[in-house]
């Protein structure tokens, strides 16, 4: 067993909110709501959403701050206290609605984001050979240039070529054909040769997985999606990035005029109401 220090996780420090305490307990049970890649990390996302979740509830009962509970479309109600601060975050949390003039800006300063992947139909014979293993690389270079040198002089060849040759057992069942290729469903150097490429190019193409002797037969470009169709989920998305900030900054003016023992809310990410 390994019983290096690395390994061993520091005792949680006692974490209170103006003398409150919030239980281990309690922690333990948020934990499952903050996935993270280390258990001391999502041990602390998950005090850090109690810690401010304590500071709301504080703020409600300083101001009086009552209200209805909600239900929602499955039947659950909020409990009185969930009202009270969902209420007072309504009341204090004043964001503007972005307006027609945000919303264009934001679009032509992030064309990309609302342009359509282009599309590539082509075919490839696959020479494998790992990475690690020179000799075997330098193999593969030279038998994909066999066969491009092949291809080239008889375009017709590349199909049984490929159902002989390729080690792409899918692809060369089909003559080495690989279909329609959109953004991400190949490895990002197989799609960067693609993107420099042309209709009706052959090319050796170098992957981790070897040597791919690729032919692009046809490209249809992204398209822009208008800004008219773009502009609601623009608006929803800058609202919510307002809300997000303005929500950090009321909470870090509550936390600082709160006493907080036992964790940093400056540490974290922007705390958000749960």
């Amino acid at each position: 067993m390994d019983c290096s220090v690395s390994n061993v996780l520091p005792k949680p420090k006692t974490i209170s909110v103006n003398g409150v305490l919030i239980p281990r307990e309690a922690i333990a049970r948020e934990v499952q709501n903050h996935p993270a890649e280390r258990p001391i990390l999502a041990w602390q996302a998950a005090a850090r959403a109690l810690v401010v979740r304590e500071l709301l509830f504080q703020e409600t009962a300083r101001l009086g701050v009552e209200a209805e509970p909600l239900s929602d479309p499955d039947g659950r109600t909020e409990t009185a206290d969930e009202a009270a601060m969902r209420t007072l975050v309504e009341r204090e949390v004043i964001t503007p609605e972005p307006d027609e003039a945000a919303c264009r800006r934001f679009y032509e300063q992030n064309r990309q984001r609302f342009r359509s992947g282009d599309i590539y139909e082509a075919a490839h014979i696959l020479v494998a050979a790992p990475r690690c293993d020179v000799a075997a690389r330098g193999e593969a270079r030279a038998t994909a240039d066999t066969i491009l040198a092949a291809v080239k002089s008889d375009h017709a060849a590349f199909a049984d070529l490929a159902t002989n040759h390729s080690a792409c057992t899918t692809s060369a069942l089909e003559g080495g054909y690989l279909g329609q290729i959109t953004h991400g469903q190949t490895v990002p150097e197989f799609e960067a040769a693609l993107e420099r490429m042309k209709p009706g190019d052959i090319a050796i193409v170098e992957t981790r997985y070897g040597f791919h002797v690729v032919r692009l037969d046809r490209r249809a470009e992204g398209q822009m999606l208008p800004f008219e169709i773009a502009r609601e989920r623009i608006a929803d998305y800058l609202a919510f990035s307002v809300e997000h900030r303005a929500l950090a900054q009321y909470i870090s003016i509550l936390a600082g005029r709160a006493e907080i023992t036992g964790i940093s809310l400056a540490a974290a990410d922007t705390p958000l109401v749960q």
